[in-house]
């Protein structure tokens, strides 16, 4: 074709679309802020200790197998996937532990142990979880919803699938245990939604996860983005590196190219992974912008934020798993504190990254490297981490001391966080959401950012804050949906 395409940002979405965009033949040029690829998937290395600072955990592994296909080429030859035996390891208030695991029948048997009469109610949630997956991902999520009536052919499938219940809802129709309920129900915290509110098209994460696996990426999640990377560079792809785009310049309506702190990119086609909200705000003058993305910007629920600390120690802890859930006292109570009272409180519950469980080459021998990531409200709730932040840190460190990780403050090698700032002032995050705007029923599909843009011609967008949604398998589906825009 020879059309020049320009991608802003280089997260999974950006880097799936500017392959996908090559692969029909566009000059793609791909331009990033950081001096790094993979956006909010990126990597710090303290002492030999490797950390990664986005997604760990890897569902849909066909999805990154995809694009390596699209040139004939094999995903195994340039980054190598772990599966999982554990998949999570649940760990109640009450010192009881779940765990997830990728053997049914284990699986099963730990569900006895907790609630014999949860068995057949989780098979039974398992089979619900693939109906909704046959709709809500193999028909849907790969679908453009920039128009209505794509919408309005959906609803009677949504309705039939009762999509307007929310996932704990769900979750309770077949489950009686509140154990297991919560075990159940935390997939939306990992798109960035509450399981009380969320819909319940994401129950279909439960079939997702059991039809693919969960898996590693050797090396941690920043080998995959060097992986795609070469992939990139062999195909062709030009990568502009510490460049933060400025504008998105327009010619009579269409775009024309985009505008960078070092420089001017002409362009046919521009596809952007940044935050929508950001984009309508800060790249395009708003008489450009259609009233239905205004609209979104000022009406749209961000997602939660996160608080992440990162910690390596100096000895190891083989009892605890690689990806781990630390349930607090309260459940329901501390995701209204977040999402809806919008407060800092002094329990929380907690996901633990231990990498080097399946790879002990993430951290010097006999240590360990970690990261805790804790659910907070996002900066529109004027929580002043300047002051909070240390303290904070510190809370987790010691409950994970008393919990997990006894001896933890005497084997600390070094510690560092990040907090909802971090996530605004790096990643562009509006209001620091971990996850753009949040997987509502009312803020999904064509009520999602569309991905065709709203408002200049030959504009494109992908990732968390448009349809489908967030997460690793949303924001490449994204780049699927844009591939279809652009053929």
């Amino acid at each position: 074709m020879g059309q020049e395409v320009v991608v802003i940002g280089a997260g999974f979405g950006g880097i799936a679309a500017a392959l996908r965009a090559r692969s029909l033949g566009y000059e793609v040029t791909l331009v990033e802020k950081l001096t790094s690829l993979g956006g909010r998937a990126g990597s710090i290395c303290v002492d030999n200790y490797h950390y990664d600072t986005g997604p760990t955990v890897i569902t849909a592994p066909w999805l990154f197998d995809e694009l390596f296909a699209l040139f004939g080429k094999n995903r195994a030859d340039y980054i190598e996937f772990i599966a999982l035996d554990i998949w999570y390891r649940f760990h109640f208030n009450d010192g009881d532990r779940f765990d997830y695991q990728a053997c049914m029948s284990q699986t099963l048997a730990d569900i006895a142990r907790i609630h014999p009469p949860d068995v057949a109610g989780y098979q039974s949630l398992l089979a619900e979880s693939k109906r909704i997956y046959e709709v809500g991902f193999d028909k849907l999520a790969c679908e453009p919803f920039h128009r209505l009536t794509q919408m309005l052919r959906t609803v009677p499938n949504m309705l039939r699938l009762r999509s307007y219940q929310s996932v704990w809802q769900r979750v309770c129709n077949h489950l009686q245990s509140d154990k297991l309920r919560q075990a159940f129900s935390i997939q939306p915290l990992l798109v960035g939604g509450n399981p009380f509110d969320t819909t319940c098209i994401y129950s279909l994460i439960h079939y997702l996860e059991r039809l693919g696996g969960i898996h590693f990426a050797r090396g941690g999640t920043a080998m995959l983005v060097r992986a795609l990377e070469r992939l990139m560079r062999e195909e062709g792809i030009r990568i502009v590196l510490g460049q933060k785009v400025e504008e998105i310049t327009l010619t009579r309506g269409k775009v024309s190219g985009v505008r960078c702190s070092g420089g001017y990119f002409s362009a046919q086609h521009v596809i952007a992974n940044t935050d929508p909200a950001f984009l309508y705000s800060q790249l395009l003058n708003k008489r450009h912008v259609a009233s239905s993305a205004k609209l979104k910007n000022r009406f749209a629920r961000k997602s939660m934020a996160l608080f992440v600390v990162f910690f390596g120690t100096t000895r190891q802890y083989p009892d605890v798993a690689h990806h781990s859930i630390v349930l607090g006292p309260r459940y329901r109570e501390l995701l209204d504190d977040i999402f809806n009272k919008q407060v800092l409180t002094d329990d929380f519950s907690i996901y633990l990254h231990r990498p080097t469980a399946t790879d002990p080459s993430l951290a010097p021998a006999g240590c360990d490297s970690f990261y805790a990531l804790v659910p907070v409200a996002n900066n529109q709730s004027g929580i002043d981490w300047d002051t909070a932040a240390d303290g904070f840190s510190q809370s987790i460190l010691k409950h994970l001391e008393r919990t997990l990780l006894p001896g933890l403050h005497q084997h600390l090698a070094h510690s560092f966080y990040h907090t909802p700032n971090d996530f605004q002032s790096t990643y562009l995050s509006p209001d620091g959401a971990g996850f753009s705007i949040a997987p509502l029923f009312y803020q999904s599909a064509w009520f999602r950012y569309h991905n065709r843009g709203e408002g200049p011609k030959n504009l494109y967008l992908v990732g968390a804050g448009t349809h489908p949604g967030a997460g690793l398998p949303g924001v490449l589906c994204s780049a699927k949906v844009v591939e279809k825009l652009l053929s």
